[in-house]
């Protein structure tokens, strides 16, 4: 930032709202002036990949002189923080790192108390990172069409990070797809689902590449296909699932911003804008597409986009399924 230091912050920030929002410096200042902090809430601990997605944003927006802070607000799977940002004012300073759990699965499962369509303003996706199909190391299967037919002969068992999460939910629409029946064994979280998988308790697991590339690589789980419409570098000779002819079954992690709906168009671009830049950053972008991320970082319009036909799509499996969250 040594170059622009002849601007004031307040100047800066001016200019930057101006620029993104198409209007005056008087008019744009106005909408966001820097005289208090933004608060990013988080609905999970600190150190997961939407904590991670809502400091790199913060510390963009403080290093164009306005104040931001990230909050950890748990409880709920995210609700409370989801609810509590859906009903402040909508004047920018309050944002929410929103996820798939909280914007596109919860709301069909429990009264969550918010409407994410109606109270909450997209303003960007940031993260995006697919699920992978692995397997125990010696369940007697090297592919997606070996895994299906010996799933139709034998009983299979899929750990999951929990009812009602994205490996659960991919896992039922897998069997809605082929007709395999899973035997659901769900835990309290990632790790430990993952951890039975590598030692073989557990037959096989839907779950980020993230957390499953370093296992796949060393042998103690075997990786068929990546939910995803392209190859993931991180896993490249292993097939899409449009490859191994199921296009449908895509799904995963994604994060991105949001703030309360009716929050002023200018502030909206204007943070859009700011997080794509944070997330340009050479040295952001090679730091998390080494894990597998992927960094949409497109429009308002194209991240309501995607709540919406993810909310349709989920709403749909969880109906088929008859999945209940109370059975947790």
């Amino acid at each position: 930032m040594t170059g622009i230091l002849p601007l004031t912050r307040r100047g800066l920030m001016i200019a930057l709202l101006a620029a993104c929002a198409g209007l005056p410096p008087g008019r744009a200042a106005a909408q966001l002036a820097p005289s208090q902090p933004i608060r990013i809430i988080v609905g999970v601990p600190a150190g997961g990949l939407g904590d991670l997605a809502a400091r790199i944003i913060a510390q963009r927006l403080s290093e164009t002189g306005h104040p931001a802070i990230v909050e950890n607000r748990l409880g709920g799977n995210g609700i409370i923080a989801t609810d509590a940002v859906a009903k402040a004012r909508a004047d920018g300073y309050t944002l929410i790192m929103g996820n798939h759990t909280t914007l596109a699965i919860l709301p069909h499962l429990i009264k969550v108390g918010y409407d994410p369509a109606k109270d909450l303003q997209p303003v960007t996706l940031m993260l995006a990172v697919p699920n992978v199909v692995v397997t125990r190391a010696a369940l007697p299967v090297t592919s997606m069409t070996e895994l299906i037919a010996y799933g139709k002969a034998n009983r299979l068992t899929n750990a999951t990070q929990g009812i009602g999460a994205s490996g659960h939910l991919i896992g039922e629409q897998f069997k809605q797809l082929t007709g395999v029946e899973l035997t659901h064994v769900h835990y309290r979280g990632a790790a430990l689902a993952l951890q039975d998988v590598v030692a073989g308790h557990v037959d096989m697991m839907f779950d980020v590449v993230a957390l499953t590339r370093e296992h796949a690589a060393a042998g103690r789980v075997r990786a068929l296909a990546v939910l995803a419409a392209q190859r993931n570098p991180v896993l490249p000779e292993v097939p899409t699932s449009a490859e191994v002819g199921l296009a449908a079954l895509e799904g995963g992690a994604w994060f991105g911003l949001m703030a309360p709906a009716n929050t002023p168009r200018a502030v909206v671009d204007w943070l859009n804008a700011e997080a794509r830049k944070a997330f340009e950053a050479p040295e952001v972008r090679e730091r998390l597409t080494k894990q597998g991320l992927r960094l949409p970082l497109g429009t308002p319009e194209e991240f309501a986009g995607l709540i919406a036909a993810e909310s349709t799509r989920w709403g749909d499996v969880i109906r088929k399924g008859g999945i209940k969250l109370e059975s947790n």
